[in-house]
């Protein structure tokens, strides 16, 4: 099974919803994160050797830095306190995060979000990075 990994530094991006906006008698949209997919595209694209034809699976994984709050204060400075969360439970939301990520992928590593056939992903605290496996489920002839 061949695959693909691809490593972003930098805390992990969610996806924003479409921002709308009047103008005169009719109503327009636009992407507030633009930007945002274009350095992440960015980053990503020299990872990416070649685009996956059919079925995909991916495995993410987001790593978010710890609060100062996390840990002690004065001598224990570096130390992480005892009532320190073990799992990132705060915002962004994970599907969020996936969806961007999707989006950004999406005919640059494989062809469309509809041929992701099985996802895993985990939020967890670490150095701020996102890390993303792309598997193909092409038979391979020999």
């Amino acid at each position: 099974m061949k695959s693909i990994t691809i490593t972003v530094d930098g805390p992990p991006i969610a996806q924003k919803r479409p921002r709308f906006f009047r103008r005169g008698a009719g109503v327009g949209t636009y992407n507030p994160q633009e930007a945002e997919a274009g350095q992440w595209v960015l980053a990503a694209r020299p990872q990416i050797p070649l685009k996956i034809i059919g079925a995909v699976s991916l495995e993410i994984l987001f790593s978010f830095q710890r609060p100062r709050s996390h840990f002690g204060t004065g001598k224990n400075s570096d130390k992480m306190k005892a009532t320190a969360p073990e799992h990132h439970t705060a915002k962004p939301d994970l599907d969020n995060c996936i969806k961007f990520v999707k989006d950004c992928l999406r005919n640059l590593a494989f062809e469309d979000d509809s041929k992701v056939v099985a996802l895993f992903a985990k939020k967890q605290w670490g150095e701020p990075k996102t890390v993303v496996r792309v598997f193909s489920h092409n038979k391979e002839t020999t």
